[in-house]
């Protein structure tokens, strides 16, 4: 690594990532850039370029990047309802190949030949980080800082600050336990009295929503219009993408909608428990199940759904650059293109309920056939005996001849 020349840090501003920045100068006696993504993440991302040029870094990077992570990353995601294993919506992990994205684009925009980031060597997320990144650029170089130094403790890092005089922002009041990572998708607790399954979360732990008892009592109900598998409207009103996830994280949160606290499995081997608030998602789940029950062929409903958990494992382990990936949103992609129509909703005390469906131009369901009235012989119930014989044949030769 010793001919690395200029790297690009996905920066936060944080103790981590201004630790890392100091001692990339020093260990590697190279320059840095930084770049900072705004993706929803509900904090102010602009401190960060102060904090950066009072560390001499002279090409700094602050991205609003809602826009595309919702349109370009979620969206996609979500027109496979994809969840891994059974629960989780992925939050975390759809929004790394973005920043991999980024800092690929930067590093080839500044001539650098190196990146680097904040990830631990434990978690998931130094796997996604640099799968991007070499799926991208095959060349390029990564430093991940928590590989090689011994800085392994919150306490070690602060003595290092310290001594190089970096500044650290002290919050006031009671420090947060638990280690949280925020986007408009979802927000995630980790660590603290979360490490023992056993133990129940805090109330207080939860940002995004109130508890379902403390939730009103009257419900509330949306509308959400579809166009090829994404929402456009909500209520009728047009929204963009960040704006569609916005207006439903609020919706879905003051309703107590979006708490999970699952045990999950990461890529490199260990369990881990998190908690995660991702209302809008939620919503955006259980609304788009229902509008493909209306209009998508059987067949390709189903297939979907055998595929799903494959597509959910390669997004939470990182491929999302991968060709297997790709290839998959393309049958995903072709298959939303009659997924249009409305769905209602109803929101009450942490429960979303599809109370309507309907389609004016995709609808595959046909009340003149599904009737229990009089159907006018649009459908002859006597094809069914066939039907049923032709089906039960291999099961019926099989029973003679235990017989």
């Amino acid at each position: 690594m010793s001919e690395i020349k200029k790297v690009v840090l996905a920066y936060s501003g944080g103790l981590d990532t201004s630790v890392i920045l100091k001692w990339l100068q020093d260990e590697y006696s190279c320059e840095v850039v930084t770049f900072t993504a705004d993706l929803g993440q509900g904090e102010e991302v602009e401190p960060a370029r102060e904090k950066a040029k009072s560390l001499g870094i002279k090409e700094i990077y602050i991205d609003d990047m809602r826009e595309e992570f919702v349109r370009d990353f979620v969206f996609p995601m979500f027109r496979a309802n994809t969840i891994y294993e059974g629960e989780y919506l992925l939050g975390t992990a759809i929004a790394r190949p973005l920043i991999s994205k980024r800092l690929i684009d930067i590093a080839n925009e500044t001539g650098a030949d190196a990146i680097s980031h904040g990830a631990t060597g434990k978690g998931n997320d130094q796997v996604r980080f640099e799968l991007g990144a070499y799926a991208l650029r095959p060349d390029i170089k990564v430093i991940a800082p928590w590989r090689e130094w011994d800085l392994n403790s919150r306490q070690k890092l602060l003595a290092y600050a310290e001594k190089h005089g970096i500044p650290v922002e002290m919050k006031k009041g009671k420090a947060s336990p638990y280690s949280m990572d925020a986007n408009l998708l979802h927000i995630s607790y980790e660590g603290g009295i979360l490490e023992d399954p056993w133990s129940e979360p805090e109330q207080d732990m939860w940002r995004w929503s109130v508890s379902p008892e403390n939730a009103p009592d009257i419900p509330t109900y949306v509308e959400l219009t579809y166009a090829k598998g994404d929402i456009v409207a909500i209520d009728g009103v047009p929204h963009s993408p960040a704006e569609v996830l916005e207006k439903l994280n609020k919706v879905g949160g003051d309703n107590g909608i979006g708490r999970l606290d699952i045990v999950e499995n990461r890529y490199v081997g260990m369990k881990a428990r998190g908690c995660y608030e991702t209302p809008g998602g939620t919503i955006m789940m259980r609304a788009h199940r229902a509008i493909e029950s209306l209009t998508l062929d059987r067949e390709v409903a189903h297939l979907k759904d055998e595929l799903m958990p494959r597509y959910a494992t390669m997004i939470y382990n990182g491929y999302w650059w991968s060709p297997e990936r790709q290839m998959l949103q393309t049958m995903i992609d072709q298959s939303q293109l009659t997924v249009n129509g409305k769905v209602s909703l109803k929101l009450y005390k942490g429960n979303v309920d599809v109370v309507g469906r309907v389609s004016d131009t995709d609808s595959l369901f046909d009340e003149a056939i599904a009737t229990f009235e009089d159907d006018g012989g649009a459908y002859n119930q006597q094809d069914a005996e066939g039907f049923i014989k032709l089906n039960a044949l291999r099961m019926r030769i099989a029973a003679k001849r235990l017989k």
